[in-house]
C-alpha cells in the first residue's frame, strides 16, 4: 500500500487540492445488512456511517454478535451489504478485492502446514505470477519486517502461536496492499504474547504507514493500538461512539497506566454499557 500523501507545509499558501487525495480510504454511508435465514431475517448491521482516512489505525469494538466482524467482511467483499453505500479507495469492495487493494488477517493464522513459513508468505505472490527472484526478495523483506528473519524454512507447527500470526501478517503484506484488515488476530493468545505483538504491530504500522482496520474484544488493546475506536451496539450493529485516541505515536506498554489512557478506556467502557441499553 502506498504511504501517506505528502502534506503541504503549513507556512505555505495552500494550492488547489486534489479531491482524490482527501477522499477517505473507506467510506460507509447508511450501510445495512440483513441475513435471510429459515427462522426469519437476522439484522446484522443497521444504518452504519463511517469514514476511515489514509494512514489511520481504526479499531472496531463491541459485544459478541454486534456485527464488527461482519462490517469488516463487508469492507473486504466477503459479505454484501443489503442497503446503503460503501467504497474502498473510491471503488466498490468487489473492485478493491479484484485490484488487491487490501490484505486480510484472520483470527487464526490459516497457514498451510505442508508449506514452509517462507512458502506460506510467498503464496499470494505465486498466485499473482511474480517471478521466483522477486518472490524470494519480497518474502525475505516481509519476514524481516515482522521479526521472523531466518525462519523461512521452518514449518508452521515448529513456530509458537504468536510467530504463526506474525507469519500470517507477513503474508497479508507481501503484495503491498493499500489497506490491512485484521479480525481479532491476537484474540486466542495469552496476555504476555498479546502485549508483545501489540507493540510489534504498532512498530509495523509506523514503518509501513498502512491504513489498518482492526477488530477486537479488548478495551486495552483497542486504546493502545488505535488512532480512533469505533464502539458498536449489540445486533443490529450500530455505531454508538467514535473515540479519538490522541496518545501520540510513541506508546510503551506502561502508557496503559496513564490518566489519559484510562480516560479513553473509561469512555469506551461507557459506550459499551450504553449500547447494551439501546432498544429498538
Amino acid at each position: 500500500m502506498a504511504g501517506s500523501a505528502a502534506r503541504i507545509d503549513a507556512a505555505q499558501a495552500e494550492p488547489t487540492r486534489d479531491a482524490a487525495a482527501d477522499a477517505p480510504v473507506i467510506d460507509v454511508r447508511g450501510l445495512s445488512l440483513t441475513f435471510q435465514t429459515a427462522d426469519g431475517p437476522v439484522y446484522a448491521l443497521s444504518d452504519v456511517d463511517l469514514q476511515v482516512a489514509e494512514g489511520e489505525f481504526v479499531s472496531f469494538i463491541g459485544p459478541s454478535g454486534c456485527g464488527k466482524t461482519t462490517l469488516l467482511r463487508v469492507i473486504a467483499d466477503l459479505e454484501r451489504a443489503t442497503g446503503g453505500h460503501i467504497t474502498v479507495n473510491d471503488m466498490t469492495p468487489e473492485e478493491a478485492r479484484l485490484k488487491r487493494a487490501y490484505g486480510f488477517v484472520f483470527q487464526a493464522p490459516a497457514l498451510y502446514p505442508w508449506r514452509t513459513v517462507g512458502r506460506n508468505v510467498e503464496l499470494p505472490l505465486e498466485i499473482f505470477g511474480l517471478s521466483k527472484q522477486e518472490r524470494r526478495a519480497r518474502v525475505a523483506q516481509m519476514l524481516e519486517l515482522v521479526n521472523l528473519g531466518g525462519f523461512e524454512k521452518k514449518y508452521p507447527w515448529q513456530l509458537s502461536g504468536g510467530m504463526q500470526q506474525r507469519a500470517s501478517i507477513a503474508r497479508a503484506l507481501s503484495f503491498d496492499p493499500q489497506l490491512l484488515l485484521m479480525d481479532e488476530p491476537f484474540g486466542a493468545l495469552d496476555e504476555i504474547v498479546r502485549d508483545h505483538l501489540n507493540e510489534q504491530l504498532l512498530q509495523l504500522w509506523a514503518k509501513t504507514k498502512k491504513t489498518v482496520v482492526f477488530v477486537t474484544h479488548s478495551i486495552p488493546e483497542a486504546v493502545f493500538l488505535s488512532t480512533r475506536i469505533v464502539v458498536m451496539s449489540p445486533r443490529p450493529g450500530r455505531i454508538i461512539d467514535v473515540i479519538d485516541c490522541d496518545l501520540g505515536p510513541d506508546r510503551p506498554l506502561d502508557i496503559r497506566e496513564t490518566p489519559e489512557f484510562l480516560r479513553i478506556a473509561h469512555r469506551v467502557r461507557e459506550g459499551l454499557r450504553a449500547g447494551h441499553s439501546y432498544d429498538d
